[in-house]
Protein backbone atom coordinates (compact mmCIF):
# COMPACT_ATOMS: atom_id res chain seq x y z
CA UNK A 1 0.00 0.00 0.00
CA UNK A 2 1.43 3.34 -1.08
CA UNK A 3 0.42 6.00 1.40
CA UNK A 4 1.24 9.63 0.68
CA UNK A 5 1.38 12.66 2.93
CA UNK A 6 0.20 15.73 1.01
CA UNK A 7 1.22 19.19 2.20
CA UNK A 8 -1.64 21.66 2.50
CA UNK A 9 -2.70 24.96 4.03
CA UNK A 10 -5.73 25.65 6.24
CA UNK A 11 -8.99 27.08 4.96
CA UNK A 12 -10.60 29.61 7.28
CA UNK A 13 -14.23 28.71 6.55
CA UNK A 14 -14.55 25.10 7.71
CA UNK A 15 -16.65 25.67 10.83
CA UNK A 16 -19.48 23.11 10.94
CA UNK A 17 -22.99 24.48 11.28
CA UNK A 18 -26.08 22.93 12.86
CA UNK A 19 -25.41 19.66 11.06
CA UNK A 20 -21.96 19.49 9.52
CA UNK A 21 -20.11 21.58 6.95
CA UNK A 22 -22.19 22.83 4.01
CA UNK A 23 -20.87 24.81 1.09
CA UNK A 24 -21.37 25.14 -2.63
CA UNK A 25 -20.14 22.16 -4.66
CA UNK A 26 -17.55 24.45 -6.26
CA UNK A 27 -16.06 25.15 -2.82
CA UNK A 28 -15.67 21.45 -2.02
CA UNK A 29 -14.06 20.95 -5.43
CA UNK A 30 -11.21 23.34 -4.60
CA UNK A 31 -7.88 21.52 -4.33
CA UNK A 32 -7.42 20.06 -0.82
CA UNK A 33 -10.71 21.49 0.53
CA UNK A 34 -12.55 18.22 1.13
CA UNK A 35 -9.32 16.43 2.07
CA UNK A 36 -8.48 19.06 4.69
CA UNK A 37 -11.84 18.66 6.40
CA UNK A 38 -11.77 14.85 6.31
CA UNK A 39 -8.26 14.81 7.78
CA UNK A 40 -9.41 17.27 10.44
CA UNK A 41 -12.17 14.81 11.37
CA UNK A 42 -9.71 11.92 11.64
CA UNK A 43 -7.17 14.02 13.56
CA UNK A 44 -9.87 14.92 16.10
CA UNK A 45 -10.75 11.28 16.84
CA UNK A 46 -8.98 8.84 19.11
CA UNK A 47 -8.81 5.05 19.02
CA UNK A 48 -10.19 4.43 15.54
CA UNK A 49 -7.21 2.47 14.20
CA UNK A 50 -8.40 -0.91 13.03
CA UNK A 51 -12.08 0.01 13.59
CA UNK A 52 -14.98 0.17 11.12
CA UNK A 53 -16.27 3.35 9.49
CA UNK A 54 -19.59 3.77 7.64
CA UNK A 55 -19.68 6.06 4.58
CA UNK A 56 -22.64 7.10 2.45
CA UNK A 57 -24.54 10.05 1.11
CA UNK A 58 -27.76 11.26 -0.45
CA UNK A 59 -26.60 10.76 -4.04
CA UNK A 60 -26.27 14.43 -4.85
CA UNK A 61 -23.68 15.78 -7.28
CA UNK A 62 -20.07 15.13 -6.16
CA UNK A 63 -21.19 12.31 -3.82
CA UNK A 64 -19.34 9.56 -5.69
CA UNK A 65 -16.10 11.47 -6.14
CA UNK A 66 -16.04 12.50 -2.49
CA UNK A 67 -16.57 8.90 -1.33
CA UNK A 68 -13.57 7.67 -3.33
CA UNK A 69 -11.39 10.32 -1.67
CA UNK A 70 -12.70 9.44 1.80
CA UNK A 71 -12.09 5.70 1.28
CA UNK A 72 -8.47 6.33 0.30
CA UNK A 73 -7.95 8.68 3.23
CA UNK A 74 -9.55 6.22 5.67
CA UNK A 75 -7.12 3.53 4.49
CA UNK A 76 -4.14 5.85 4.86
CA UNK A 77 -5.22 6.88 8.36
CA UNK A 78 -5.52 3.35 9.67
CA UNK A 79 -9.20 2.44 9.68
CA UNK A 80 -9.63 -1.32 9.62
CA UNK A 81 -12.72 -1.49 7.41
CA UNK A 82 -15.32 0.70 5.69
CA UNK A 83 -18.98 -0.10 4.98
CA UNK A 84 -20.32 1.96 2.08
CA UNK A 85 -23.83 2.05 0.62
CA UNK A 86 -24.37 0.66 -2.87
CA UNK A 87 -23.97 3.43 -5.41
CA UNK A 88 -22.55 5.52 -2.59
CA UNK A 89 -26.10 6.04 -1.36
CA UNK A 90 -27.23 5.80 2.27
CA UNK A 91 -29.98 7.88 3.81
CA UNK A 92 -29.01 9.67 7.00
CA UNK A 93 -31.34 7.53 9.16
CA UNK A 94 -30.09 4.35 7.47
CA UNK A 95 -26.49 5.37 8.20
CA UNK A 96 -27.38 5.83 11.87
CA UNK A 97 -29.10 2.43 11.92
CA UNK A 98 -26.06 0.72 10.36
CA UNK A 99 -23.60 2.38 12.76
CA UNK A 100 -25.68 1.06 15.65
CA UNK A 101 -26.43 -2.42 14.26
CA UNK A 102 -22.82 -3.23 13.42
CA UNK A 103 -21.32 -1.36 16.39
CA UNK A 104 -18.98 0.67 14.17
CA UNK A 105 -16.67 3.45 15.32
CA UNK A 106 -18.69 6.10 13.50
CA UNK A 107 -19.72 7.30 10.09
CA UNK A 108 -19.32 10.05 7.51
CA UNK A 109 -22.49 11.28 5.85
CA UNK A 110 -22.30 13.29 2.63
CA UNK A 111 -25.33 15.50 2.33
CA UNK A 112 -26.56 19.06 2.42
CA UNK A 113 -29.92 17.67 3.54
CA UNK A 114 -32.78 19.76 2.15
CA UNK A 115 -30.55 22.18 0.19
CA UNK A 116 -30.60 22.07 -3.66
CA UNK A 117 -28.10 19.87 -5.51
CA UNK A 118 -26.35 19.71 -8.87
CA UNK A 119 -23.06 21.26 -10.09
CA UNK A 120 -24.22 24.72 -9.00
CA UNK A 121 -25.91 23.46 -5.85
CA UNK A 122 -24.79 22.57 -2.36
CA UNK A 123 -22.74 19.78 -0.82
CA UNK A 124 -22.16 18.79 2.78
CA UNK A 125 -20.27 16.47 5.07
CA UNK A 126 -20.76 15.54 8.71
CA UNK A 127 -19.38 13.03 11.15
CA UNK A 128 -21.62 10.77 13.26
CA UNK A 129 -20.30 9.15 16.43
CA UNK A 130 -20.61 5.55 17.62
CA UNK A 131 -24.16 5.95 18.97
CA UNK A 132 -25.24 6.78 15.41
CA UNK A 133 -25.91 10.44 16.13
CA UNK A 134 -24.35 13.67 14.88
CA UNK A 135 -21.09 14.65 16.53
CA UNK A 136 -21.73 16.81 19.62
CA UNK A 137 -20.43 20.35 19.80
CA UNK A 138 -17.21 19.41 21.60
CA UNK A 139 -16.32 17.16 18.63
CA UNK A 140 -17.30 19.65 15.92
CA UNK A 141 -15.36 22.37 17.74
CA UNK A 142 -12.30 20.10 17.82
CA UNK A 143 -12.66 19.44 14.09
CA UNK A 144 -12.92 23.16 13.38
CA UNK A 145 -9.90 23.92 15.57
CA UNK A 146 -7.87 21.32 13.74
CA UNK A 147 -8.97 22.65 10.33
CA UNK A 148 -7.46 26.04 11.19
CA UNK A 149 -3.97 24.63 11.75
CA UNK A 150 -3.78 21.58 9.46
CA UNK A 151 -0.57 21.27 7.42
CA UNK A 152 -0.94 17.91 5.68
CA UNK A 153 -3.29 15.01 4.99
CA UNK A 154 -2.80 11.31 4.31
CA UNK A 155 -4.14 9.40 1.31
CA UNK A 156 -3.29 6.12 -0.42
CA UNK A 157 -2.73 5.58 -4.11
CA UNK A 158 -5.32 3.02 -5.16
CA UNK A 159 -7.93 2.40 -7.88
CA UNK A 160 -11.46 3.59 -7.28
CA UNK A 161 -13.91 1.11 -5.74
CA UNK A 162 -16.82 -0.14 -7.87
CA UNK A 163 -19.58 1.34 -5.73
CA UNK A 164 -22.37 -0.22 -7.80
CA UNK A 165 -21.48 -3.85 -7.10
CA UNK A 166 -22.26 -5.50 -3.77
CA UNK A 167 -19.31 -7.27 -2.20
CA UNK A 168 -15.89 -6.74 -0.67
CA UNK A 169 -13.06 -4.79 -2.24
CA UNK A 170 -9.70 -3.52 -1.08
CA UNK A 171 -8.37 0.03 -0.90
CA UNK A 172 -4.72 -0.54 -0.19
CA UNK A 173 -4.79 -3.06 2.65
CA UNK A 174 -8.20 -1.92 3.96
CA UNK A 175 -11.34 -3.95 3.14
CA UNK A 176 -14.28 -1.96 1.77
CA UNK A 177 -17.67 -3.66 1.77
CA UNK A 178 -20.36 -2.29 -0.55
CA UNK A 179 -23.61 -3.11 1.25
CA UNK A 180 -27.30 -3.11 0.35
CA UNK A 181 -28.43 0.43 1.18
CA UNK A 182 -32.00 -0.51 2.12
CA UNK A 183 -32.10 -3.97 3.79
CA UNK A 184 -30.92 -3.19 7.32
CA UNK A 185 -33.09 -0.09 7.57
CA UNK A 186 -36.21 -1.83 6.23
CA UNK A 187 -35.76 -4.70 8.69
CA UNK A 188 -35.54 -2.18 11.55
CA UNK A 189 -38.83 -0.61 10.42
CA UNK A 190 -40.50 -4.04 10.36
CA UNK A 191 -39.41 -4.58 13.96
CA UNK A 192 -41.12 -1.36 15.10
CA UNK A 193 -44.40 -1.21 13.18
CA UNK A 194 -47.32 -3.55 12.56
CA UNK A 195 -46.63 -4.24 8.90
CA UNK A 196 -49.53 -6.73 8.68
CA UNK A 197 -52.02 -4.12 9.81
CA UNK A 198 -50.54 -1.40 7.58
CA UNK A 199 -50.59 -3.86 4.67
CA UNK A 200 -54.31 -4.43 5.19
CA UNK A 201 -54.88 -0.66 5.10
CA UNK A 202 -52.87 0.12 1.96
CA UNK A 203 -54.19 -2.89 -0.01
CA UNK A 204 -57.89 -2.69 0.90
CA UNK A 205 -58.77 -0.96 -2.36
CA UNK A 206 -60.29 2.02 -0.56
CA UNK A 207 -57.33 3.75 1.05
CA UNK A 208 -55.09 5.72 -1.32
CA UNK A 209 -51.73 7.30 -0.56
CA UNK A 210 -48.95 9.15 -2.34
CA UNK A 211 -45.32 9.23 -1.16
CA UNK A 212 -43.12 11.80 -2.93
CA UNK A 213 -39.37 11.18 -2.63
CA UNK A 214 -38.54 14.39 -4.53
CA UNK A 215 -35.89 12.55 -6.63
CA UNK A 216 -33.85 12.24 -3.45
CA UNK A 217 -32.42 9.45 -1.33
CA UNK A 218 -35.62 7.87 0.02
CA UNK A 219 -36.75 6.64 -3.40
CA UNK A 220 -35.22 3.14 -3.13
CA UNK A 221 -36.29 2.85 0.53
CA UNK A 222 -39.87 3.94 -0.21
CA UNK A 223 -40.22 1.59 -3.21
CA UNK A 224 -38.94 -1.32 -1.13
CA UNK A 225 -41.00 -0.65 1.99
CA UNK A 226 -44.30 0.68 0.64
CA UNK A 227 -44.65 -1.03 -2.72
CA UNK A 228 -42.74 -4.29 -2.18
CA UNK A 229 -43.00 -5.18 1.51
CA UNK A 230 -46.38 -3.55 2.21
CA UNK A 231 -47.94 -4.15 -1.20
CA UNK A 232 -49.10 -0.63 -1.99
CA UNK A 233 -50.01 -0.20 -5.66
CA UNK A 234 -47.21 0.54 -8.12
CA UNK A 235 -46.99 4.28 -8.55
CA UNK A 236 -47.67 5.00 -4.86
CA UNK A 237 -44.09 6.31 -4.70
CA UNK A 238 -43.49 9.24 -7.02
CA UNK A 239 -40.20 10.86 -8.03
CA UNK A 240 -38.54 7.75 -6.63
CA UNK A 241 -35.28 7.74 -8.59
CA UNK A 242 -32.48 9.63 -6.82
CA UNK A 243 -30.90 12.19 -9.14
CA UNK A 244 -27.70 14.18 -8.62
CA UNK A 245 -29.62 17.46 -8.98
CA UNK A 246 -32.90 16.18 -7.48
CA UNK A 247 -34.51 16.69 -10.87
CA UNK A 248 -33.85 20.41 -10.65
CA UNK A 249 -36.11 20.65 -7.62
CA UNK A 250 -35.56 21.73 -4.04
CA UNK A 251 -35.67 18.59 -1.84
CA UNK A 252 -37.31 20.26 1.13
CA UNK A 253 -40.63 18.67 2.21
CA UNK A 254 -42.73 21.73 2.88
CA UNK A 255 -45.80 23.34 1.33
CA UNK A 256 -43.73 25.44 -1.07
CA UNK A 257 -41.05 23.07 -2.38
CA UNK A 258 -43.14 19.86 -2.38
CA UNK A 259 -45.73 21.65 -4.49
CA UNK A 260 -46.55 18.68 -6.77
CA UNK A 261 -47.60 16.59 -3.78
CA UNK A 262 -49.52 19.50 -2.26
CA UNK A 263 -51.47 19.97 -5.50
CA UNK A 264 -52.39 16.28 -5.51
CA UNK A 265 -53.54 16.21 -1.87
CA UNK A 266 -55.43 19.49 -2.14
CA UNK A 267 -56.88 18.73 -5.59
CA UNK A 268 -60.04 17.01 -6.73
CA UNK A 269 -60.35 13.31 -5.88
CA UNK A 270 -57.36 13.62 -3.55
CA UNK A 271 -55.80 10.56 -1.89
CA UNK A 272 -56.35 9.87 1.81
CA UNK A 273 -52.72 10.34 2.79
CA UNK A 274 -49.61 12.03 1.42
CA UNK A 275 -46.02 12.31 2.56
CA UNK A 276 -42.75 13.75 1.29
CA UNK A 277 -39.13 13.35 2.35
CA UNK A 278 -36.07 15.54 1.92
CA UNK A 279 -32.66 15.15 0.28
CA UNK A 280 -31.12 12.76 2.79
CA UNK A 281 -34.30 11.16 4.10
CA UNK A 282 -34.40 12.50 7.65
CA UNK A 283 -37.35 14.89 7.26
CA UNK A 284 -41.03 14.37 6.51
CA UNK A 285 -44.17 16.25 5.64
CA UNK A 286 -47.52 14.65 6.46
CA UNK A 287 -50.71 15.54 4.59
CA UNK A 288 -54.27 14.29 4.76
CA UNK A 289 -56.90 14.88 2.12
CA UNK A 290 -56.87 18.67 1.76
CA UNK A 291 -55.22 18.87 5.18
CA UNK A 292 -51.70 19.82 6.34
CA UNK A 293 -50.23 18.51 9.60
CA UNK A 294 -47.66 20.84 11.17
CA UNK A 295 -44.51 19.04 12.33
CA UNK A 296 -45.16 20.27 15.87
CA UNK A 297 -48.65 18.75 15.87
CA UNK A 298 -47.27 15.60 14.26
CA UNK A 299 -44.84 15.02 17.14
CA UNK A 300 -47.61 15.62 19.69
CA UNK A 301 -50.00 13.23 17.93
CA UNK A 302 -47.39 10.48 17.56
CA UNK A 303 -46.69 10.78 21.29
CA UNK A 304 -50.38 10.72 22.23
CA UNK A 305 -50.94 7.59 20.10
CA UNK A 306 -47.62 5.82 20.68
CA UNK A 307 -49.13 2.84 22.52
CA UNK A 308 -50.97 1.87 19.32
CA UNK A 309 -47.60 1.04 17.71
CA UNK A 310 -45.79 -2.22 18.64
CA UNK A 311 -42.37 -0.61 19.07
CA UNK A 312 -43.76 1.93 21.56
CA UNK A 313 -46.61 -0.05 23.16
CA UNK A 314 -44.93 0.00 26.58
CA UNK A 315 -45.09 3.80 26.66
CA UNK A 316 -42.66 6.70 26.46
CA UNK A 317 -40.02 7.78 28.96
CA UNK A 318 -40.12 11.38 27.74
CA UNK A 319 -40.44 13.74 24.79
CA UNK A 320 -37.86 16.21 23.52
CA UNK A 321 -38.45 19.11 21.13
CA UNK A 322 -36.33 21.90 19.76
CA UNK A 323 -36.97 25.31 21.31
CA UNK A 324 -38.69 26.86 18.24
CA UNK A 325 -41.05 23.87 17.95
CA UNK A 326 -44.53 24.59 19.28
CA UNK A 327 -45.50 23.65 22.80
CA UNK A 328 -48.12 21.13 21.62
CA UNK A 329 -45.92 18.14 22.65
CA UNK A 330 -45.53 19.65 26.14
CA UNK A 331 -49.28 19.30 26.69
CA UNK A 332 -49.19 15.61 25.76
CA UNK A 333 -46.21 15.00 28.02
CA UNK A 334 -48.03 16.66 30.94
CA UNK A 335 -51.08 14.48 30.35
CA UNK A 336 -48.91 11.34 30.18
CA UNK A 337 -46.97 12.34 33.29
CA UNK A 338 -43.59 12.27 31.52
CA UNK A 339 -40.78 14.79 31.00
CA UNK A 340 -40.67 17.16 28.02
CA UNK A 341 -37.30 18.68 27.19
CA UNK A 342 -36.73 21.92 25.27
CA UNK A 343 -33.38 21.86 23.44
CA UNK A 344 -31.57 24.05 20.91
CA UNK A 345 -32.15 23.39 17.22
CA UNK A 346 -30.01 20.51 15.95
CA UNK A 347 -30.59 16.79 16.33
CA UNK A 348 -27.28 16.36 18.13
CA UNK A 349 -28.88 17.89 21.24
CA UNK A 350 -31.26 14.93 21.54
CA UNK A 351 -28.50 12.31 21.62
CA UNK A 352 -27.70 12.42 25.33
CA UNK A 353 -31.39 12.35 26.27
CA UNK A 354 -31.97 9.30 24.07
CA UNK A 355 -28.84 7.50 25.28
CA UNK A 356 -29.85 8.11 28.91
CA UNK A 357 -33.41 6.89 28.19
CA UNK A 358 -34.84 10.22 29.32
CA UNK A 359 -36.66 10.69 25.98
CA UNK A 360 -38.25 8.25 23.53
CA UNK A 361 -39.67 10.57 20.85
CA UNK A 362 -38.01 13.74 19.55
CA UNK A 363 -39.00 16.37 17.04
CA UNK A 364 -38.23 19.68 15.40
CA UNK A 365 -40.56 22.13 13.70
CA UNK A 366 -38.34 21.87 10.62
CA UNK A 367 -40.14 18.66 9.56
CA UNK A 368 -37.94 16.32 11.58
CA UNK A 369 -39.25 13.60 13.89
CA UNK A 370 -37.62 10.50 15.31
CA UNK A 371 -37.18 8.23 18.27
CA UNK A 372 -34.71 6.13 20.22
CA UNK A 373 -34.56 3.52 17.43
CA UNK A 374 -31.64 5.51 15.92
CA UNK A 375 -29.93 8.81 16.70
CA UNK A 376 -31.14 10.85 13.73
CA UNK A 377 -34.50 12.16 12.68
CA UNK A 378 -36.19 9.74 10.31
CA UNK A 379 -38.60 10.67 7.54
CA UNK A 380 -39.95 7.26 6.51
CA UNK A 381 -40.21 6.16 10.14
CA UNK A 382 -42.63 9.06 10.71
CA UNK A 383 -44.67 8.05 7.64
CA UNK A 384 -44.92 4.46 8.90
CA UNK A 385 -45.87 5.69 12.39
CA UNK A 386 -48.74 7.69 10.90
CA UNK A 387 -49.86 4.75 8.74
CA UNK A 388 -49.83 2.48 11.78
CA UNK A 389 -52.04 4.95 13.69
CA UNK A 390 -54.39 5.31 10.71
CA UNK A 391 -54.64 1.53 10.38
CA UNK A 392 -55.57 1.09 14.06
CA UNK A 393 -57.88 4.08 14.53
CA UNK A 394 -59.61 3.77 11.15
CA UNK A 395 -60.06 7.55 10.94
CA UNK A 396 -58.84 10.16 8.48
CA UNK A 397 -55.79 12.33 9.13
CA UNK A 398 -58.03 15.35 9.63
CA UNK A 399 -60.27 13.53 12.11
CA UNK A 400 -57.30 12.41 14.19
CA UNK A 401 -55.79 15.91 14.28
CA UNK A 402 -59.02 17.75 15.08
CA UNK A 403 -59.83 15.26 17.87
CA UNK A 404 -56.36 15.91 19.25
CA UNK A 405 -57.01 19.68 19.28
CA UNK A 406 -60.33 19.16 21.03
CA UNK A 407 -58.54 17.17 23.75
CA UNK A 408 -55.38 19.24 24.20
CA UNK A 409 -56.17 22.59 22.59
CA UNK A 410 -54.65 23.91 19.37
CA UNK A 411 -51.26 25.58 19.17
CA UNK A 412 -51.59 27.83 16.13
CA UNK A 413 -48.12 27.83 14.68
CA UNK A 414 -46.20 29.12 11.67
CA UNK A 415 -42.61 29.64 10.54
CA UNK A 416 -41.64 32.48 8.19
CA UNK A 417 -38.29 32.05 6.41
CA UNK A 418 -36.48 35.00 4.88
CA UNK A 419 -33.80 33.28 2.77
CA UNK A 420 -30.48 34.58 1.44
CA UNK A 421 -30.65 37.79 3.45
CA UNK A 422 -27.47 39.85 3.35
CA UNK A 423 -25.44 38.53 6.30
CA UNK A 424 -24.67 42.00 7.68
CA UNK A 425 -28.34 42.99 7.56
CA UNK A 426 -29.39 39.74 9.26
CA UNK A 427 -26.80 40.12 12.01
CA UNK A 428 -27.82 43.75 12.55
CA UNK A 429 -31.43 42.62 13.03
CA UNK A 430 -30.59 39.91 15.57
CA UNK A 431 -28.13 42.15 17.42
CA UNK A 432 -30.68 44.94 17.73
CA UNK A 433 -33.39 42.58 19.03
CA UNK A 434 -30.95 41.10 21.56
CA UNK A 435 -30.17 44.62 22.79
CA UNK A 436 -33.89 45.24 23.40
CA UNK A 437 -34.48 42.10 25.48
CA UNK A 438 -33.88 43.61 28.96
CA UNK A 439 -36.47 46.35 28.26
CA UNK A 440 -39.34 44.23 26.92
CA UNK A 441 -40.83 42.54 30.01
CA UNK A 442 -44.17 44.13 30.86
CA UNK A 443 -44.49 46.01 27.57
CA UNK A 444 -47.82 45.82 25.75
CA UNK A 445 -48.15 45.29 22.01
CA UNK A 446 -51.80 45.46 21.00
CA UNK A 447 -53.65 42.81 23.02
CA UNK A 448 -50.41 41.08 24.10
CA UNK A 449 -48.23 41.73 27.13
CA UNK A 450 -44.61 40.51 27.25
CA UNK A 451 -44.03 38.04 30.08
CA UNK A 452 -40.39 37.22 29.32
CA UNK A 453 -37.74 38.00 26.70
CA UNK A 454 -34.44 36.13 26.51
CA UNK A 455 -31.75 34.56 24.35
CA UNK A 456 -32.27 30.84 24.80
CA UNK A 457 -29.52 29.00 26.67
CA UNK A 458 -29.52 25.24 27.20
CA UNK A 459 -27.79 23.23 29.90
CA UNK A 460 -27.65 19.56 28.93
CA UNK A 461 -29.21 17.62 31.85
CA UNK A 462 -26.95 14.64 31.18
CA UNK A 463 -23.45 16.05 30.74
CA UNK A 464 -23.91 19.63 31.98
CA UNK A 465 -22.66 21.21 28.74
CA UNK A 466 -24.01 24.70 28.04
CA UNK A 467 -25.12 26.07 24.66
CA UNK A 468 -25.82 29.80 24.54
CA UNK A 469 -27.41 32.25 22.08
CA UNK A 470 -29.67 29.58 20.57
CA UNK A 471 -32.51 31.88 19.55
CA UNK A 472 -34.28 34.99 20.77
CA UNK A 473 -37.57 34.27 22.56
CA UNK A 474 -40.32 36.74 23.36
CA UNK A 475 -43.11 35.16 25.40
CA UNK A 476 -46.47 36.71 26.21
CA UNK A 477 -48.69 36.31 29.25
CA UNK A 478 -51.27 34.20 27.36
CA UNK A 479 -48.65 31.60 26.35
CA UNK A 480 -48.06 33.00 22.86
CA UNK A 481 -44.47 33.26 21.61
CA UNK A 482 -42.34 34.92 18.95
CA UNK A 483 -38.91 33.41 18.25
CA UNK A 484 -36.12 34.76 16.00
CA UNK A 485 -33.22 32.62 14.77
CA UNK A 486 -30.54 32.79 12.12
CA UNK A 487 -30.27 29.37 10.50
CA UNK A 488 -26.99 27.48 10.27
CA UNK A 489 -27.96 25.28 7.32
CA UNK A 490 -27.70 27.61 4.33
CA UNK A 491 -24.69 28.28 2.13
CA UNK A 492 -25.49 31.79 0.83
CA UNK A 493 -26.14 34.85 2.95
CA UNK A 494 -28.25 34.19 6.01
CA UNK A 495 -31.70 32.74 6.56
CA UNK A 496 -33.80 34.54 9.15
CA UNK A 497 -36.41 32.29 10.70
CA UNK A 498 -39.39 33.82 12.50
CA UNK A 499 -41.54 31.43 14.57
CA UNK A 500 -45.01 32.40 15.75
CA UNK A 501 -47.25 30.53 18.17
CA UNK A 502 -50.50 31.11 20.04
CA UNK A 503 -52.62 28.68 22.06
CA UNK A 504 -56.36 28.26 21.54
CA UNK A 505 -58.20 25.96 24.00
CA UNK A 506 -61.69 26.75 22.64
CA UNK A 507 -62.64 24.12 20.04
CA UNK A 508 -65.05 26.61 18.44
CA UNK A 509 -62.06 28.78 17.51
CA UNK A 510 -59.68 26.05 16.30
CA UNK A 511 -60.49 26.12 12.57
CA UNK A 512 -58.92 29.42 11.53
CA UNK A 513 -56.16 29.68 8.97
CA UNK A 514 -52.92 29.95 11.00
CA UNK A 515 -51.87 33.15 9.22
CA UNK A 516 -55.19 34.71 10.21
CA UNK A 517 -54.97 33.47 13.81
CA UNK A 518 -51.39 34.74 14.07
CA UNK A 519 -51.87 38.01 12.16
CA UNK A 520 -51.42 40.30 15.17
CA UNK A 521 -48.28 38.45 16.29
CA UNK A 522 -46.86 38.75 12.77
CA UNK A 523 -47.33 42.52 12.93
CA UNK A 524 -45.80 42.70 16.41
CA UNK A 525 -42.75 40.72 15.25
CA UNK A 526 -42.14 43.21 12.45
CA UNK A 527 -42.62 46.14 14.83
CA UNK A 528 -40.05 44.73 17.24
CA UNK A 529 -37.43 43.51 14.74
CA UNK A 530 -38.09 45.77 11.74
CA UNK A 531 -37.90 42.67 9.57
CA UNK A 532 -39.08 44.18 6.29
CA UNK A 533 -36.91 47.25 6.66
CA UNK A 534 -33.71 45.46 7.67
CA UNK A 535 -33.99 42.47 5.32
CA UNK A 536 -35.17 44.53 2.37
CA UNK A 537 -37.87 41.89 1.76
CA UNK A 538 -41.58 42.64 1.80
CA UNK A 539 -42.62 39.03 2.49
CA UNK A 540 -41.09 35.71 3.56
CA UNK A 541 -39.54 33.36 1.01
CA UNK A 542 -41.32 30.38 2.59
CA UNK A 543 -44.24 30.17 5.01
CA UNK A 544 -44.92 26.88 6.75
Amino acid sequence: MVSKTIQTQPFTDQKPGTSGLRKKVSVFQKPHYLENFVQSIFDSLEGYQGKTLVVGGDGRYYNRQAIQIILKMAAANGFGRVLVGQGGVLSTPATSAIIRKYDTFGGIILSASHNPGGPDGDFGIKYNISNGGPAPEKVTEAIYSRSKEIESYKIVEAPDVNLDTLGEFKVGDMPVEVIDSVADYAELMESLFDFDRIRQLVTNGKFRMCVDSLHAVTGPYAHNIFEERLGAPSGTVTNGKPLEDFGGGHPDPNLVYAHDLVEILFGNNAPDFGAASDGDGDRNMILGRQFFVTPSDSLAILAANAKLVPGYSSGLTGIARSMPTSQAPDRVAKQLGIECFETPTGWKFFGNLLDADRATLCGEESFGTGSNHIREKDGLWAVLFWLNILAVRKQSVEEIVTEHWQTYGRNYYSRHDYEEVDSDRANTLITSVRAMLPTLKGKRYGSYEVEYADDFSYTDPIDGSISQKQGVRIGFTDGSRIVFRLSGTGTQGATLRLYLESYEPDSAKQNLDPQEALAELITIADDIAQIHKLTGMDKPTVIT
